[in-house]
């Protein structure tokens, strides 16, 4: 059972990943895989259940390594609204991967 914390660390990780993504994959070449892409799986095996727009938005910041400003404006939002999603977002992925949606 993980937690909502843990799920904002997860995404955070997640994040650094896809951002220094080129990097890693070369490393895994000499090193071995990450543990990291294992959980990469995981978060993304749940979120292709989750509703579009929670889905663009985990695509958008965590994927794409966007802030929620830089979101807010290509979306022409407001950031309040986008932070209400990505709350939205983390609520969703912790009750999928607690019930083991993300495996």
């Amino acid at each position: 059972m993980i937690t909502l914390k843990q799920v904002k660390a997860d995404l955070r990780e997640i994040r650094y990943y896809y951002a220094k993504q080129k990097d890693l994959d070369g490393a895994a070449r000499s090193v071995g895989t990450s543990t990291v892409t294992e959980k990469v799986e995981r978060y993304n095996a749940a979120v292709r259940k989750a509703p579009v727009r929670l889905y663009d938005v985990y695509v958008s910041l965590y994927v794409n390594n966007n802030t929620q400003l830089v979101l807010s404006f290509d979306w022409d939002c407001s950031l309040e609204y986008v932070k209400r999603l990505n709350r939205q977002l983390c609520q969703y992925l912790l009750e999928e991967i607690n019930k083991g949606g993300g495996e």
